[in-house]
């Protein structure tokens, strides 16, 4: 098990492709805190806004600025997963992988860790970057960067939700064996489909108590950050927004090793 999961980590970090999306995630963290920790602050005194001082809601606001760039870390991290599965369809790898971890089960479960591993780093990049600039912004805008404990909670949780979505991802690429129609479905719907939908399903009360279980508002949820400007919906408590998107996780993860096991490959 350990030589597959070895494996698996080979396969990203022998590429340029994880220091390309290493600085993406780095840089979206770093721009979108830097905007948010600006923008979510102007009305403390002294001011663009000269309103009253946040007081209560500073826990949020910061929380707001460290994630701010979560949407954009997931998204890639989405893609990894994708591209884990995807590029040995595509390469015809995967029959090599198979030949020599023979147990099937053995070889998805190693590629599940190694996927939670890679979400953890990038994770970490991207809260490197977004801690950093959202601090510096923070403190010169008279903002505790660090008012409660809450916001060590949602860094980290922020790095499980990264994970996850690489395995939603992983599933995704098992689902759809064609890479680019796989990152394309995955990335559209993530990006655009599932956001429009719950923002217009929120203003349908028979349908608005589906909304906050969708993955992007479980995630915002679970990092307590941004959330929809204008949304009616009540989103879930942080540790429902995580159980929510381990389940997708799990589930899309779990019935992708299921079909790969049982399909043939040549």
């Amino acid at each position: 098990m350990g030589a597959a999961i070895r494996s698996e980590f080979r396969k990203i970090f022998t590429t340029r492709l994880w220091w390309g999306m290493a600085i993406g995630i780095f840089v979206a963290g770093a721009l979108f805190a830097g905007f948010f920790g600006w923008v979510l602050t102007s009305d403390q005194p002294g001011g663009p806004g000269g309103g009253p001082a946040l007081e209560g809601d500073a826990t949020q606001v910061v929380n707001s600025v460290y994630t701010a760039g979560l949407g954009v870390g997931y998204l890639l991290l989405l893609t990894m997963g994708i591209l884990q599965i995807g590029s040995e369809y595509r390469h015809k790898t995967i029959t090599a992988t198979f030949l020599a971890t023979p147990k099937r089960v053995r070889a998805m479960l190693a590629k599940v860790v190694a996927l939670l591993g890679i979400g953890g780093v990038y994770g970490l990049i991207s809260l490197l970057g977004s801690v950093a600039v959202g601090a510096i912004v923070l403190t010169l805008r008279d903002v505790d960067p660090f008012p409660s404990t809450e916001v060590l909670r949602t860094l980290a949780l922020s790095l499980l939700a990264l994970g996850l979505w690489a395995l939603i991802g992983l599933g995704v690429g098992i689902l759809i064996p064609n890479q680019v129609a796989a990152i394309l479905v995955g990335v559209g719907v993530a990006w655009i489909v599932e956001p429009l939908l719950g923002l217009g399903l929120s203003y349908v009360d028979a349908a608005k108590d589906v909304v906050p279980y969708f993955p992007s508002n479980a995630t915002n949820a679970m990092v307590n950050g941004v959330t929809q400007g204008g949304s009616q919906v009540d989103y879930l408590p942080w540790w429902a927004g995580a159980l929510v998107l381990a389940a997708y996780a799990a589930a899309l993860s779990a019935f992708g090793t299921w079909r790969t096991v049982r399909q043939d490959i040549s």
